[in-house]
């Protein structure tokens, strides 16, 4: 039989995450995925909405536009 041990370097690929506004039921927050994108996450009770960059903007755009009607 012939064994070999593998050398390589652990990275990690867990995302770096922050929380951006939260309450007593809902929460924003942010992830910076180990491939470099960025997500945006809504928790909403039991629901989690996932955002894409531009689909976060374009989200952000709605909820200005509902603060200001």
């Amino acid at each position: 039989m012939i064994f070999w041990k593998e050398n390589y370097k652990m990275e990690s690929n867990e995302p770096k995450t922050e929380t951006l506004a939260e309450t007593e039921n809902f929460m924003a927050w942010r992830a910076e995925e180990p491939d470099g994108e960025t997500t945006y996450h809504l928790e909403l009770n039991n629901l989690t909405v996932h955002f894409f960059d531009e689909e976060w903007k374009e989200f952000l755009t709605l909820v200005e536009g509902l603060l200001k009607g």
